[in-house]
């Protein structure tokens, strides 16, 4: 995980590039309890930490390497 994103907050656009899953896989896995749920950042806006993101691609990549 990279410091420097640690306060970065990541709207759903770049969420789908950095992950390659869709929209709406990214809402079945945070339903599942298996992706970082997204803060609120106003009535109509939400995002990611970008740290949170950041591990949850780590993880994926160490389960791999298994």
């Amino acid at each position: 995980m990279n410091d420097s994103n640690s306060g970065r907050l990541l709207r759903l656009p770049s969420v789908l590039s950095q992950t390659g899953l869709s929209k709406s896989e990214i809402y079945r896995r945070i339903k599942a309890g298996n992706f970082p749920v997204p803060i609120k950042l106003g009535t109509r806006a939400i995002a990611w930490p970008a740290g949170q993101v950041d591990a949850w691609v780590k993880g994926l990549i160490e389960q791999g390497q298994r």
